[in-house]
């Protein structure tokens, strides 16, 4: 049975994170919005600092990366494993408390290192080992339908000849490499959907551009193009072989890891503006009491109230959904549930704390109207709301892709 308690093999190595955020991420986090598009170097140290911890075996989990199902997580006495998957959200939650934009910049913590985690053989965990991949999804004509990508994959001898554009591409003009879902065979559908590791000096693959965006301006989104890109066999992530049967499902279990990670990315977010809120309010002379009634409490406390209940349920849910992950329980409808819940918590909280700190929350003076901003694209990249809702109903109801659109 899952603890809802913060393990405690895990507290020293959070704490860690905290003062990460604290001392690192938060302080830079201004100067790196104005600066969009420069590349944060402090970031090089803490990476060299989080790669150290991991090799050590007293950072397992830090930061986007380290999402892999073992089995086996339950013993015949019932005992629980409480692994990467929830030490990553945990940490995450630090990181993002100190921000967002810093985070998804960190060398070698990507969410495309997490899909090589998700479903890369163990060969090609070590051979990929170290490498800084970024994750190469939605193209122009298709957003959260992954299922109707364009980008082909065709095999000629011992290599695949990519062609297509992805756009959105997180960390993609600093990453080594991105991970590009292809299709084998578009006349199959979702089946016939791979994902690839292609190294950024790879000919045949070209960064088109640097978009300018409304949050997270520290890391950088690129729109990368591919013609004719030639790419080792040996780089396709998983098996190779197109099972109808199986459909979309072994590709999608990079987002049963990722989601979680995304919903903890915004509980980090919300939680951060709501301790500038609760500060701010307090020195206005609005205290919020846990020991009255709401209706007792002044407009604002009662309205903190409510968020932080939101909150609460959001941060419960991505635990479950990284908990179920590591211990090797199917967890599609709780990491939608996750990803659904904290994404809108994040955006509502976010918007809702500049709307209780007047003047100071929209202006510079503080960081909430930059959080309010990174939040956005929480509750869209990695499956937007709408979609997210529409997994949760399928799971809900047992209808396929196909019965219920």
């Amino acid at each position: 049975m899952i603890n809802l308690e913060t393990p405690r093999k895990f507290r020293a190595f959070i704490h860690q994170a905290h003062q990460v955020a604290a001392e690192m991420l938060r302080p830079n986090s201004r100067q790196y919005d104005l600066a969009e598009h420069a590349y944060p170097k402090e970031l090089d140290m803490l990476a060299a600092m989080v790669d150290g911890l991991g090799a050590s075996g007293t950072g397992s989990g830090a930061g986007a990366s380290g999402v892999r199902r073992t089995a086996g997580a339950e013993d015949d006495h019932g005992k629980v494993k409480n692994g990467s998957n929830l030490s990553s959200v945990l940490s995450v939650m630090e990181m993002c408390w100190g921000d967002v934009g810093l985070l998804l910049s960190m060398p070698r913590q990507g969410l495309g290192n997490s899909a090589i985690a998700s479903v890369a053989s163990d060969e090609q965990l070590r051979r990929f080992d170290g490498v800084w991949a970024g994750m190469a999804i939605t193209e122009p004509g298709c957003g959260s339908d992954s299922a109707s990508i364009q980008t082909t994959a065709r095999l000629d001898g011992d290599e695949y000849v990519i062609n297509g554009e992805k756009i959105f591409v997180t960390a993609g003009g600093r990453c080594d490499a991105v991970v590009v879902w292809a299709t084998l065979d578009k006349s199959v559908g979702r089946a016939a959907i791979k994902s690839f590791v292609v190294f950024k000096d790879t000919p045949g693959m070209t960064v088109e551009r640097l978009e300018h965006k409304l949050g997270i301006r520290s890391s950088d989104t690129a729109t990368i193009r591919f013609e004719n890109c030639r790419v080792p066999a040996a780089n396709l992530l998983g098996t190779p072989e197109i099972d109808a049967d199986k459909g979309f499902a072994g590709v999608m279990q990079t987002f049963d890891n990722t989601r979680p990670l995304v919903a903890a990315m915004a509980v980090g977010c919300a939680r951060a503006s709501l301790e500038v809120t609760r500060s701010l309010l307090s020195e206005a002379g609005v205290e919020v009491d846990y020991d009255r009634p709401i209706f007792q409490q002044p407009a604002a406390a009662a309205l903190y109230l409510q968020m932080e209940a939101d909150w609460e349920a959001a941060y419960l849910l991505t635990l479950q959904a990284a908990w179920m992950a590591d211990n090797s329980q199917p967890n599609s409808l709780q990491a939608s549930m996750a990803k659904a819940k904290a994404g809108r918590v994040a955006n509502d909280i976010t918007l809702r704390c500049v709307e209780l700190a007047g003047s100071i929350g929209y202006s510079e003076h503080e960081l909430l109207e930059k959080w309010a901003r990174d939040s956005k694209i929480l509750d869209i990249f990695e499956g937007t709301q709408q979609i997210q809702q529409l997994i949760v109903a399928r799971r809900l109801l047992g209808k396929t892709s196909a019965e219920l659109k």
